[in-house]
Formats: C-alpha cells, sequence, structure tokens
C-alpha cells in the first residue's frame, strides 16, 4: 500500500500536519508548534519540513514529524530548500551592523541529520552568506543536481559549487539581466531576461552552462517591462510570458501580454498567436513537457492546449476561467475562475477525448492544489485575502467533497511533494472513496437553494427574452471588442458611448460624415410603431413646408407656444434664419418648469438686433404687417440717393425707438401670461405673484392698443 498523501498549513497560532486520503488524521508523532510562526515549507524532495520561529528554525522528518535539527537562525522570514533537500536556505531582513555595512542577510545551511533537537548547529554548517536585499526572488536557483547554484547580480550572474559557496565558480556577463531561470532538466541550461532600455527590445537568451560565449537560443521582443520564464519538466522549451507596465493601446488597465516559445538547442522560437484580445490570465505546462495550456482573452476567457510548437490542439468552451493546472501524471486538467470570479472548476480528461468529468463549486478559494496521486484537489481560502470562511477542503477527482477542516486565520497551506511514482495512476474514477465524517458534517450545513438564482431583472423586463447586450459571450451573446478608449470608448453592443450634447425640444443635428440616410433606415427598424409614425409625419410635414417655400407662397413661420405673438423687431428675412441665430420667442426651447426668463440676456438680444438694422437698410415690408402703413418709396435711379434713416423702425408702429422698446417690452409681459395661462391650464399650481401678474394682462393689452399695436 502506497504512503497516503499529507498535506501541512500555517495559522496565527499553530502549524499542523495531517495525511489526507485514506486517513484524514493528524499526522502521528507531529507536535504543533505554537506561537509566532512565519513560514513553513516542505523540501523538493518531500523528505523534510521546515518552519521558522523568532528564536530559531526547526527541520523535521516529513514521514514521522520527529524534530531532526534546528538552526539558531533569528527572525527568519523565508525558507528553501535545494532540489535534493541537502541544503536549506534562509532570509531575514536586511540590517546593518554598527559600522553601517550590510549584514549578510541569505545563508545557506547543510542540513545534519542524527543532531541532538535542541542543540544549536555548529558554525561549519553554514556553506554561504549573501546580502539580499530584496525579498522578491531571493532564493539561489539550484541545477537539477545540485552541482551548480546561481544568483543574479548587478549585469551578471553568477555560479557556484553547491560544496563552496565562497568562491565564484563561473559568471555569465549580460548587460542589464534582470532576471533568469535555471532549467530543471538534465542540460543544465538557464535563460536571463534583459528588459527594453534606450530603444532597443527586450531580450531573452539560452546558454548552455559553462559554455558563455553565445546564447545557443534568443528571442527579441517589444512590450517587455518583466516576464515569467516556464521550463518544461525536461528542460527542453522555454515559455516566455512578457507583461508591460502600461498598455499603451488604451485597452487594459493592467498592461499588455505576450507570449513567446523558445527551445534550448536553438531549434525553434516563435510568437504564439492568440485569437482571442484581452489578457493573458495563466500559463501551465503539462508534466508531460509535450504540451501546455493557455487562459486568455476577456471575460469570458478562451482555454486552448498547445504542442512544443505552437500549434493549437484543442479548446474548451468559453468561460469565466483564470487557472489552469495539469494533474502529476497529465491525464486530467483543471479549468477555474478563482480570485474575483465564482470559483468553479471544471476537470477534464484528456485521454478520453477531452471529455468533461464535472464542474466543482469552490467558492472563495485562494489556493488550489493537485494531490501526488492524481486523484484529489485541495482548495482552501487564506487570509489576508479573506479573513472569514478560512478552512481547507479537499475534493475527489470524480466531484464529491472528501475532507472539510475550518480553521481561524488560515495563512497557508500545502501538499507534501511526492514522485508521482509513488503513487501509480490506476482508474481514479472508480470505485469512489468513502467521504471523511467531517465532509459529510459540512454537506449536511449547507443549504441548497430553492431555485435557481440569475441575475436580477427588473420588473419591466421579467418574462421577457435577454437581450443579446446582456449575455456573455458563452451565452450566445456578442464578443466584447475594446476600441482603445478606458473611460469614454464606446463598450460592447454600444454601451458606454460618450453622450452628445442636445437642447430639450430642439431638433437633433445629423452627426458628421452622415450624408446617406442609410442609418436613418437602420435605426427605424428598431423603432416602435407610435415613434415611426410620428416620424413619419414630421419628415412630411418638412418636406411639405421646404415646397411652400421654394414656390415663394409664404415664409418659414417662427415656432413660438400657442398664444405667443412673433417679435415685431425682426424682419422676415430674419425670421427665415432658424439655423444661424437663436429664436427669440419661448418656442424654440422648451422653458424648464418653475423658470424664468434671464432679463440679461433679453437684453443683449434687444441690442444685437438693433445694431443689425443700423447697420442693414430695412427691407421691404408687407402692407398687411403695417397696419395700413405704405413703406416708404423706392428712391429712382436718377435721383440722388437719401440720407440713410438709422431710426429704429417695428412692423407694428411708426414711432419713436422709445415706443419700439416699449412695445417689445409689453409684448415680451404678455407672452409670459400666455405661458403663465397654459401651465396653470395644464394643472401646475402657480405662485401668488404669478396669479397677480395674470391679472394685469387686460392693462397690457390697453397699453399696447394705445401705442397703436392691432393683433
Amino acid at each position: 500500500m502506497a504512503a497516503p498523501t499529507q498535506f501541512a498549513y500555517r495559522t496565527s497560532r499553530n502549524i499542523g500536519a495531517v495525511d489526507a486520503a485514506p486517513v484524514y488524521q493528524p499526522l502521528p508523532g507531529f507536535r504543533r508548534p505554537e506561537g509566532n510562526l512565519r513560514c513553513c515549507v516542505y523540501s523538493p524532495c518531500g523528505r523534510y519540513f521546515a518552519w521558522a520561529s523568532p528564536e530559531r528554525v526547526t527541520v523535521a522528518d516529513a514521514s514521522n514529524g520527529h524534530v531532526i535539527t534546528t538552526l539558531p537562525a533569528e527572525n527568519v522570514f523565508e525558507l528553501g530548500f535545494s532540489p535534493l533537500g541537502s541544503f536549506i536556505i534562509t532570509w531575514q531582513r536586511p540590517s546593518k551592523d554598527d559600522n553601517g555595512d550590510a549584514i549578510k542577510n541569505l545563508k545557506v545551511w547543510t542540513v545534519l541529520e542524527g543532531e541532538t533537537p535542541g542543540t544549536e548547529a555548529d558554525e561549519h554548517t553554514v556553506v554561504g552568506r549573501f546580502v539580499q536585499k530584496s525579498q522578491t526572488g531571493w532564493n539561489l536557483q539550484y541545477t537539477f543536481d545540485e552541482r551548480y547554484c546561481a544568483r543574479v547580480v548587478t549585469n551578471e550572474i553568477q555560479f557556484y559549487e553547491s560544496q563552496d559557496l565562497g568562491t565564484v565558480w563561473n559568471k555569465l556577463r549580460v548587460e542589464g539581466v534582470t532576471d533568469f531561470a535555471v532549467s530543471p532538466g538534465k542540460n543544465h541550461s538557464i535563460a536571463v531576461f534583459v528588459p527594453e532600455r534606450k530603444g532597443q527590445p527586450a531580450a531573452v537568451k539560452v546558454y548552455n552552462v559553462p559554455q558563455f560565449d553565445g546564447p545557443v537560443s534568443q528571442k527579441n521582443f517589444f512590450k517587455g517591462d518583466k516576464v515569467q520564464l516556464k521550463w518544461n519538466n525536461e528542460g527542453t522549451t522555454l515559455i516566455v510570458l512578457a507583461q508591460t507596465e502600461v498598455d499603451e493601446s488604451g485597452k487594459s488597465y493592467y498592461g499588455e501580454t505576450t507570449l513567446y516559445l523558445l527551445s534550448a538547442n536553438g531549434g525553434f522560437d516563435s510568437r504564439i498567436e492568440l485569437d482571442k484580445d484581452g489578457p493573458i490570465h495563466d500559463v501551465t505546462w503539462s508534466p508531460n513537457s509535450k504540451e501546455f495550456g493557455v487562459v486568455y482573452g476577456y471575460m469570458p476567457a478562451k482555454t486552448t492546449i498547445f504542442d512544443t510548437r505552437a500549434k493549437a490542439t484543442h479548446s474548451f468552451a468559453l468561460g469565466p476561467r483564470n487557472t489552469i493546472i495539469f494533474s502529476p501524471h497529465g491525464r486530467f486538467v483543471l479549468v477555474a475562475g478563482f480570485g474575483n470570479l465564482a470559483g468553479q472548476m471544471d476537470i477534464y480528461d484528456l485521454e478520453k477525448n477531452y471529455q468533461k468529468i464535472c464542474t466543482i463549486e469552490a467558492s472563495n478559494a485562494s489556493v488550489c492544489e493537485w494531490s501526488p496521486d492524481g486523484k484529489h484537489i485541495l482548495t482552501a481560502t487564506t487570509s489576508p485575502r479573506l479573513r472569514v470562511d478560512n478552512g481547507v477542503r479537499i475534493w475527489h477527482v470524480g466531484g464529491g467533497l472528501m475532507y472539510n477542516e475550518n480553521l481561524q486565520e488560515l495563512y497557508h497551506v500545502t501538499w507534501r511533494p511526492q514522485s508521482p511514482t509513488t503513487h501509480p495512476i490506476e482508474d481514479p474514477l472508480h470505485p469512489v472513496p468513502t467521504p471523511h465524517a467531517s465532509a459529510l458534517e459540512y454537506l449536511g450545513t449547507v443549504k441548497t437553494p430553492s431555485k435557481p438564482a440569475g441575475a436580477y431583472r427588473p420588473p419591466g423586463a421579467r418574462g421577457q427574452v435577454t437581450p443579446l447586450a446582456f449575455k456573455r459571450e458563452d451565452e450566445g451573446g456578442a464578443a466584447y471588442v475594446s476600441n482603445g478608449s478606458l473611460s469614454l470608448g464606446i463598450g460592447v453592443n454600444g454601451f458606454g458611448k460618450p453622450r452628445k450634447r442636445e437642447v430639450p425640444g430642439a431638433e437633433l443635428a445629423p452627426e458628421e460624415g452622415d450624408g446617406t440616410t442609410n442609418a436613418a433606415v437602420d435605426g427605424d427598424e428598431q423603432l416602435s410603431k407610435a415613434a415611426l409614425k410620428n416620424k413619419k409625419k414630421r419628415e412630411a410635414k418638412k418636406a411639405k413646408d421646404a415646397a411652400e417655400k421654394a414656390a415663394g407662397l409664404t415664409p418659414a413661420p417662427e415656432k413660438s407656444l400657442p398664444g405667443a405673438f412673433p417679435s415685431p423687431s425682426r424682419s422676415p428675412e430674419r425670421r427665415d434664419r432658424k439655423g444661424h441665430e437663436r429664436n427669440r420667442s419661448r418656442g424654440h426651447v422648451e422653458p424648464r418648469p418653475h423658470s424664468r426668463p434671464d432679463r440679461r440676456d433679453a437684453k443683449r438680444g434687444q441690442d444685437q438686433q438693433q445694431q443689425a438694422h443700423l447697420k442693414t437698410p430695412p427691407a421691404p415690408i408687407p402692407a398687411s404687417k403695417t397696419n395700413g402703413v405704405p413703406p416708404p418709396p423706392k428712391a429712382t435711379p436718377k435721383e440722388s440717393p437719401p440720407q440713410p434713416d438709422v431710426t429704429v423702425t417695428s412692423p407694428g408702429s411708426a414711432g419713436t425707438p422709445s415706443q419700439d422698446k416699449k412695445t417689445r417690452a409689453l409684448l415680451k409681459k404678455l407672452r409670459a401670461i400666455d405661458d403663465l395661462k397654459m401651465r396653470r391650464a395644464g394643472g401646475e399650481k402657480l405662485e401668488g405673484t404669478q396669479i397677480k401678474k395674470m391679472d394685469t394682462e387686460d392693462e397690457v393689452r390697453k397699453e399696447l392698443e394705445a401705442l397703436g399695436w392691432n393683433e
């Protein structure tokens, strides 16, 4: 019988280790350490388990939990092991000594088995010391056989022999290098990254150790401020996920991502073309090193499997997903959506033509890992991302919950590494194992919804078919298209279109470049019957007015409210210029309720009209508009031209300018009274001053008659 799988966790109070399937019980012989414990880690080989307290670092045997050795390293914040577990690396916060010199805060220790627990390790167990200021990328990188290790410094990669870290064994000089990755395969390759600088493109170069004369493979590209370098297990092919801090096209707040593929021997390099716009959410190698999966595109995202020649071999259905993980044996693949997504996990069987096995609901999960046996999946909700509902759950690949443990302020959880050969793959789906009692208890407390919860619909839209604009792409809706604008661009299906400046009641001006009526014809299909009928009436009326105006039968009338009088200070020619000058009648712009005309605007308009009359001779006035007063005689060509008359005349009277001004004021007052009468007829409650103003209508009309005005 194979050894059971095991996982460890760290909370704010203690550290625990649990034997998982099939026993699901705490590790026998392991005493849970308590207190302020900052980190814990398994060795890659799975032999050791170590944790750090403020006073020391403790190393235990992962199989039985017995303490092997302790290291006198105080205030350790990061722990790591070499691939074979021969060395343990500790990182402390940077500090300075009394002379102001930086203290070497990164130390490499040998793991000495058989040492008496509780005694401090001798000085000879410290193999090397380095100054490492940044916590990002703090650890040394070893080759698979622990023969060499490397670390990056300014403009070079330094290599050491693992047994002698005091002397630099070799150097790889690369100007501007910021990141590197040592191959996990047996070929001793290393990939280095140089970001863009001074107009030069970014570059990823692959070297063979220790032949540093020139790269065996290289890829230059722009739009690369930082990268993720991902080797396959055999160390033959490298994936480069390049990312920029800022997306210059304006399509994303989080920069732009591109994907490249390089072979370690220089035989192939290519950019991976993705057929859906949007960011690259995740990329992962399969354990067989022959294929990898990519999740990319705007939500709902697309998931595609590629081979080592960057050719797509299979695409899964669109969905809100951002994570892809292959099982240790490479038979199953998990496609999930975590973070701000719902936490659904789809399990597919790659050996059965990518058949979907099940969908697991793991809401609020922040950790997701396959078990070493390839039959179980661990999910956990951890702090500080979420400080409630923290705990660990283990699911069977068939979809059932096997184990549940609620924990207070869970910070970290991980499986114990084990070789896939330790757990030979059989038929993981049959038979289905029996769930632990904790899983049955948890399932008993989960309330199943009485009806499926859908998106909220307002009362007016209930019982109707959902428009395509409100559906995701995987549900039959339109695909998301970004036009490069983050705030004012047109969004999905026209949503987010900037509003045009419109005047209530005024006719809409045609859009720029709209020389045909195709847009109007297309828009008629979306109008209701009543709106289409009204539109046809307006178009017929416009056509009739245009025909009468072209025939010269009647001048185009001014728009005004019912009962309002035309402005007496305007000539018929000026009344026709509606497109170039504001109409002084209140009918052109529908007044707001409880609003009063601005006296300053009225006064300004009167002054402009008077100046226009002073500059331009008055046009001929029809007799019907002058109350019988004949127009002035025209000068014959033989007679000397008369002196220009600068007197401002009114079509309604032939009085002095002061009388004309008074007439205009009275007409304006009369129009305001008519407006109040209409508002009261519409059911609006008027103020006392407005009612008193209406009572003065007879007096206003008498004054107009006295000035010679006739309606």
